[in-house]
């Protein structure tokens, strides 16, 4: 970065939040409500559809997509992970006329206190708590891990104040204190009106990064391109030499012929481009599109604090409504400015994300020479990228089973990782000093995490860097402050507010900003190991891990918002029999599929989502059926905003579907 841009990009983060925050203590200063808990926790409930609609799209759409959906795009997945973003659409007309009405109209603070009005407080508490440890622990840690991400590869080598910046710890810390800072002082308020900014110029900055990496595309060398191709593609290098940028795309990415071709595997294995994948794949096969993928978003657009935590500040029900389904509109264009570029990363620096991934495997493999009682899996990119290597972590893991390898000559990648897995497999079955072997880090072939970040180093130019990289900071702290905010919020009002009903005011404020600074601790203490290969990319384990709430919560607010004498212990019940259901499946999925029970090798976590929700479906069908409650529950009515619905947020909700469907088409 010139001088220039830091200098601009210092001014627009510490303008912008300086402007929200501004703006936040200036509304809510004239009413005792907004300026108390309503204002901290719910912006006064006075936020209007333009609030509401950014608000939400930043929130989201934060390094853990520009960093993690990005990286699964240049991984294998491709273009099929855009549907966490266009089946999101369809998922928020559905928050926006069925989930939103009911929450607005019991005027409630957070997600689990309907539970008390509908199941009773036992429940509220399970899901207060559960919610808690997974917002905490999961998508909090990773936000601030995805944006130190970003810090680390883009400044690599910067020092200040003798802090190196290309730590992932040291970044951990400068994001997690600006965000405590910010929603300490401005509360939800100050959140929203600065995701009005963020929002926007997150989508410039992406489009900006996509223009850039396809003109990086037209100009590049084919007989470098061509090494990325997939490996159904029949694209030669005359091929790439003749075509302009889009059409270098698809041949490189999209499969054999243009045809919808994928292939189950790792980076490489088959086409990129299209929606669809083998009912073999490990995260998202075809099937998930039935039932699976569409209980997590759900979830998240309708039943996530840190989501609906917006809509339940709206100024009214009509306002939140067309709020959601301007976000919804938006969610449409998400794919082309985050997993385009993702991609498009892999074709144009597949060697700098195998350098970020050296660097990463440098401490592990290190432990493996040191002979480690411990057993380390491999990738096949990790094989083929470093045959010697792969040959190192073979060698030792058939040690510590027990077992002989002999690596045949002219071994390919593929013989390398199975013999690998052999010997993983033998030690699976053995213990060292009464104990089971346990099982190192991942070694990997490219650090697919590192590909926005990497883009933004290399496509960057003086002028315009500041603007991009000021839009995802200050998107990063915002996302931060309010996840922050709704932690505390649950905290404060369905535990503190729970046992000391009387609290004043300024005490329940006092309170959110206790927990705020105790979160924001934990938070940053987990975030620097969430780098590790173990959990398959920040994508993945951010979803992976809310699947022990999601599907429960789900079907608990589903049977509370259509079935009045569902008896009141179902609420706890459901959400604790997924928790333990989820955790089986996870733990046994491999088991289950090497038995010839499952269609794969293992089951994807989103199937496992499908699996828990129809469970606990089932569960709450058979109590509704066999002990229903003599008289329908009757839930508050409040007379704080105005409950009318909106009629053009349904017809341009209706267009935003029509819309995903022609998309899906066209990607299939």
């Amino acid at each position: 970065m010139s001088t220039l841009d830091i200098v601009l990009f210092l001014v627009a983060v510490v303008g912008v939040i300086a402007f929200g925050i501004w703006q936040g203590r200036k509304e809510s200063s004239g009413a005792a409500e907004s300026g108390g808990a309503a204002g901290y926790f719910l912006a006064g409930r006075g936020l209007t559809w333009w609030l509401v609609g950014f608000s939400l799209i930043a929130a989201n759409i934060s390094t853990e997509q520009f960093v993690g959906m990005s990286g699964q795009a240049a991984d294998w997945l491709g273009m099929a992970v855009s549907s966490w973003e266009w089946l999101s659409t369809i998922a928020l007309i559905l928050v926006a006329f069925l989930f939103l009405p009911k929450l607005l109209r019991c005027g409630i603070y957070t997600i689990p206190e309907f539970l008390q009005y509908r199941y009773g407080t036992f429940s509220r508490l399970v899901m207060a708590v559960a919610t808690l440890v997974i917002l905490v622990g999961v998508p909090t840690a990773s936000v601030i891990y995805s944006g130190a991400k970003v810090i680390s590869v883009f400044f690599q080598g910067r020092m200040i104040m003798n802090a190196d910046l290309g730590s992932i710890e040291v970044g951990c810390w400068i994001i997690g204190i600006s965000a405590a800072i910010y929603v300490l002082v401005g509360g939800l308020k100050a959140c929203a009106w600065t995701d009005l900014i963020w929002g926007a110029g997150l989508i410039a900055g992406g489009a900006v990064v996509m223009w850039l990496a396809f003109g990086a595309l037209e100009s590049a060398d084919p007989n470098e391109l061509i090494k990325t191709k997939v490996a159904n593609s029949t694209a030669t290098v005359e091929d790439l030499q003749n075509a302009g940028a889009w059409e270098r795309f698809k041949l490189l990415n999209d499969g054999k012929d243009g045809e919808a071709i994928v292939a189950a595997g790792e980076n490489l294995s088959g086409g990129k481009l299209h929606m669809i994948r083998p009912i073999q794949d490990p995260e998202l096969p075809w099937t998930v599109l039935l039932l699976g993928i569409w209980v997590p978003i759900c979830f998240y657009w309708g039943l996530n604090q840190y989501i609906v935590q917006r809509t339940l500040g709206s100024k009214s029900l009509a306002e939140g409504q067309k709020g959601i389904v301007f976000a919804a509109i938006l969610k449409l264009v998400i794919p082309f400015l985050v997993v385009i570029p993702g991609i498009l990363c892999f074709n144009l620096y597949h060697k700098d994300l195998r350098a970020e991934a050296v660097k990463k495997n440098t401490s592990t493999m290190a432990e493996v020479t040191a002979s480690t009682g411990k057993v380390y899996p491999i990738t096949e990119n990790f094989a083929l990228n470093t045959p010697d290597q792969a040959a190192t972590v073979i060698a030792h893991n058939a040690k510590v089973a027990g077992i002989e390898a002999v690596i045949p000559e002219g071994a390919t990648a593929k013989d390398l990782v199975a013999l690998n897995q052999t010997a993983l497999t033998a030690a699976a079955g053995k213990q060292i000093d009464g104990k089971p072997i346990p099982t190192g880090t991942k070694l990997v072939g490219y650090d697919y995490d590192a590909a926005f970040p990497t883009l933004m180093r290399n496509l960057m130019r003086p002028g315009i860097t500041w603007f991009v990289l000021a839009a995802i900071f200050g998107a990063v702290v915002s996302s931060l402050a309010s996840m922050l905010n709704s932690a505390a919020t649950i905290a404060t009002m369905d535990l503190v507010h729970m046992a000391k009903k009387d609290m004043s005011e300024r005490a329940t404020v006092l309170s959110g900003q206790g927990f705020t600074l105790l979160f924001v601790l934990i938070s940053c203490v987990i975030a620097p190991g969430l780098g590790d290969p173990a959990y398959g990319g920040i994508f993945k384990f951010i979803q992976e891990f809310q699947g022990f709430i999601s599907p429960g919560v789900l079907a608990v607010f589903l049977f509370g918002f259509l079935s009045p004498r569902t008896p009141r212990y179902f609420g706890w019940v459901g959400i604790l029999t997924n928790i333990a259901l989820y955790g089986l499946l996870k733990k046994f999925g491999p088991s289950i599929g090497a038995a010839g029970m499952w269609w794969a090798p293992d089951i994807s976590y989103v199937d496992r989502m499908g699996l828990c929700f129809l469970t606990v479906v089932l569960i709450g069908a058979v109590v509704t059926l066999v002990n229903p409650l003599k008289e329908p529950v009757k839930l508050p009515v409040t007379d704080l905003i105005n409950l009318e619905s909106s009629k053009s947020a349904k017809v341009w909700g209706a267009l935003a579907i029509v819309a995903t469907i022609v998309l899906y088409v066209i990607f299939w």
